[in-house]
């Protein structure tokens, strides 16, 4: 109830300020259901290594019920009048952007920098994302408020760090990227972690739940940046062992990802 709380928030909130007309809630009311992000921060893309890309979470994440989760790693517990107002500004900010954002004329070429991609739910119930290439480099090029997004969602994710507690979850994405001539002895393959299987190309993904998360969060000590550390498998292949928690919105069933052949 609090996501369609919220939604209502929001909508009410941009109609008063622009001297609207009454809302229609119909879709705000469907939007009910199980855990669903109405504003969200990430990156995507970029010069970064396949484990990287595997494992990068969503920088922060506000979910219907008022929960912020930021990097896979803090959380806490927005009031509804918080939240409310965080989604409002952001529908404010983010409507009318096109899809892909383009800096004005004259914006210096950079490359190699992920992409800013800036979420948030609208009335209709559906997700409106805007992705902005190199944002912090080129935001004088940008239109503020895609920059005051940003900075909305950035305060969010500094307040869960300095005020959140850990975050944790019954589910885990691991992540094994070949390491043949790493330095370093491997220690022996986690009891009860999945191993890869088949020819690896890159990385091997897998979402795991029940005792294989026990297992790999005690393998690999959560204090390290997305837990990571070397392991041979029981054929003797050696892999760096990486891993996060899942997300609430995130798929369920574990499943294999690309990179497994066979």
């Amino acid at each position: 109830m609090r996501l369609r709380m919220i939604l209502l928030m929001a909508v009410t909130a941009l109609t008063a300020a622009c001297g609207g007309v009454e809302p229609d809630t119909s879709a705000a009311a469907a939007a009910d259901g199980p855990a669903k992000p109405v504003a969200s921060w990430g990156a995507e893309g970029g010069f970064v290594t396949a484990t990287m890309n595997a494992l990068r979470p969503p920088r922060v994440v506000l979910y219907g019920d008022g929960l912020v989760i930021a990097d896979a790693s803090k959380q806490m517990t927005l009031t509804d009048a918080e939240a409310g107002e965080v989604v409002a500004r952001m529908e404010e900010y983010l409507t009318g952007q096109p899809p892909t954002a383009e800096p004005k004329p004259g914006a210096p070429s950079v490359t190699d920098v992920p992409d800013t991609v800036l979420g948030v739910r609208g009335k209709d119930g559906k997700m409106l994302e805007i992705r902005v290439p190199a944002l912090e480099q080129l935001a004088d090029f940008y239109p503020k408020q895609l920059v005051d997004a940003k900075k909305l969602m950035e305060g969010l994710a500094a307040r869960a760090a300095a005020e959140g507690a850990d975050y944790v979850a019954t589910r885990v994405r691991m992540v094994a990227e070949g390491a043949e001539s790493a330095e370093g002895k491997p220690a022996p393959w986690p009891e009860g972690v999945p191993e890869p299987s088949g020819v690896v190309d890159t990385v091997w993904q897998k979402d795991v739940e029940g005792a294989a998360v026990s297992a790999i969060t005690k393998a690999v000590p959560a204090e390290q940046k997305y837990g990571r550390s070397l392991f041979a498998t029981s054929s003797g292949t050696t892999f760096v062992l990486s891993w996060r928690y899942l997300l609430p919105h995130e798929q369920s069933p574990a499943s294999p990802a690309p990179g497994r052949k066979g």
